[in-house]
């Protein structure tokens, strides 16, 4: 059977890009939850749609891309700001952040923080930016803020600069 690559989203390159590190991120406990995947969906197709009409249309375009796991090492490399980079390590954190399975867990697992390490090495952000977006994550979540409307309202003020 061959694999076709789905049709080009209506999204922007960097849009897809963002969207693609934060998947990765979710991905890095060894898998996706089908419930991770839709509030994603929702949460980007939001952001980057006019009406709801669009928005479906992007969610069914946007699903297949997210269900791909790109490696870091081929995403990093096209993030053009520092902007875009500190977005793409608060998205990182923030996922990481939020997928406690039980209370006894961990907050963020091994896998998990190999991941958010290799995100870190391949953005070489200053540390200090890296200790700030870290501290300004943890004190969010420590509100009754739900991670993805963090997420949400980031890239909405990100993309409307």
């Amino acid at each position: 059977m061959v694999l076709q690559t789905p049709p080009p989203p209506s999204i922007t390159p960097r849009q897809m890009n963002l969207l693609r590190v934060a998947a990765y991120m979710a991905w890095s406990d060894g898998g996706l939850a089908e419930e991770e995947a839709d509030v994603m969906l929702d949460r980007f197709c939001r952001i980057f749609s006019k009406s709801d009409a669009q928005q479906t249309q992007l969610r069914e375009e946007l699903r297949d891309y997210l269900m791909q796991n790109i490696p870091l090492t081929e995403l990093v490399p096209k993030l053009q700001t520092v902007e875009e980079k500190e977005l793409a390590l608060r998205l990182g954190y923030e996922v990481i952040s939020a997928s406690a399975r039980a209370p006894e867990e961990e907050v963020i697992n091994e896998e998990e923080e190999q991941a958010y390490q290799t995100l870190v090495n391949l953005l070489a952000l200053p540390s200090e930016t890296v200790d700030r977006i870290e501290s300004e994550v943890e004190a969010k979540s420590e509100g009754s803020d739900d991670v993805f409307d963090r997420m949400e309202a980031q890239l909405r003020a990100f993309f409307q600069k």
